[in-house]
């Protein structure tokens, strides 16, 4: 790399700054599939490079700080993003972010979970159609129906959920510390909203540590984990030996019952890198194979995994726009009122998930 007393001209110190950029990302993405059957290569990372470098430039002038999920695209992640995990993760980071400005690539009800936790802060999402099909299944409104036909439950958001269903709610929870805080709520009824196989799945679990609960579970699931049948298990078993299969609570109850590891984004990775096996079944969203892929390349890994649309509607270049021009609908607004009475069930979540 020049120093700067070799006095490069302009447009030379700029094909340098790329070049030092795009072999970073080449060594990031390495081992990523960028589509299926192909993998990145220096002219992709080379094409991105002025993106993530003017992305990077705009956080440092902000003030911002970029968290992403694990299922968006892995140059967002390792291109620019400043946190990278699960919900309950990225929701830690949120409270916690002291940035004057968090752009959230995910989908909009994560956004909205930053803005809870992080009033103080300018919260933006690169694309407003990021939606999720379990946090569309239920309002408040319908949480409220649900609440008087069960006054006497206690009311447990997944946090794929809308900010107005964490306002009804006593307590969100992840799917990490589900198991944990709906065992450990006094209440014996539980009505948990919106994903009802995560609820099946709660069940299951609760009944295996001989916990009594009647969980009432809404309607919702999720458009991904709902798609994986114990028929695709039985299948890849035959054809893999030594197959693990990896999946996560969304599935049905068969699904799960069928697969060796059952847990959170942040413990299906954990569970992989642990774990020696020849091959890895993942029945969750593909962007985790791709941080899989990039934090554990000797890992193999067969496909199963699903696309999620909502999830990847984001983009590089809509960061880019978000961060230099976010049009009002990109920018995360909240009632006050509402804000504090869904940061109650969130704090909560806090407050009782074991602490490991």
């Amino acid at each position: 790399m020049p120093t700067p007393s070799t006095k490069l001209p302009v447009s030379k110190l700029v094909s340098t700054a790329i070049d030092a950029e795009a072999d970073r990302l080449f060594r990031a993405l390495l081992h990523v599939d960028c589509e299926p059957g192909r993998q990145w290569n220096y002219e992709d990372c080379r094409r991105l490079a002025p993106l993530t470098l003017e992305i990077n430039r705009l956080k440092r002038e902000q003030d911002a700080v970029i968290l992403t999920h694990s299922y968006v695209e892995p140059e967002i992640i390792y291109g620019v993003g400043d946190f990278k995990g699960d919900s309950y993760f990225l929701s830690q980071q949120a409270r916690d972010s002291r940035a004057k400005k968090i752009v959230f690539a995910g989908v909009v009800f994560m956004a909205e979970t930053a803005k809870i936790l992080s009033p103080q802060a300018t919260v933006v999402v690169p694309d407003r159609g990021s939606g999720c099909s379990l946090a569309d299944s239920i309002t408040g409104e319908g949480v409220r129906r649900l609440k008087a036909l069960y006054p006497d439950a206690a009311v447990v958001c997944y946090i794929n959920s809308t900010a107005e269903v964490k306002a009804e709610s006593d307590v969100c929870v992840t799917s990490g510390n589900v198991y944990d805080i709906v065992a450990g709520l006094p209440e014996k009824r539980i009505l948990f909203v919106p994903d009802r196989l995560m609820a099946d799945n709660v069940r299951a679990e609760l009944k295996r540590r001989g916990v009594d609960k009647e969980i009432v579970s809404s309607d919702g699931t999720c458009i991904v984990h709902d798609q994986f049948t114990a028929a695709d298990v039985t299948a890849a078993r035959a054809r893999f030996p030594g197959l693990k299969v990896v999946a996560h609570p969304e599935c049905t109850a068969e699904v799960a019952a069928a697969a060796d590891f059952v847990g959170s984004t942040g413990a299906m990775m954990k569970y992989v890198k642990n774990t020696p096996a020849p091959y890895f079944l993942m029945l969750t969203e593909c962007g985790l194979v791709g941080r899989l892929q990039v934090e554990t390349p000797e890992k193999r890994f067969i496909g199963g995994c699903r696309l999620c649309p909502y999830m990847k509607l984001n983009s590089l270049e809509k960061v880019l726009q978000v961060m230099t021009a976010p049009r009002p609908d990109q920018i995360i607004t909240l009632d006050e009122n509402l804000r504090r009475r869904a940061a109650r069930s969130i704090e909560r979540m806090f407050e009782l998930t074991p602490k490991n």
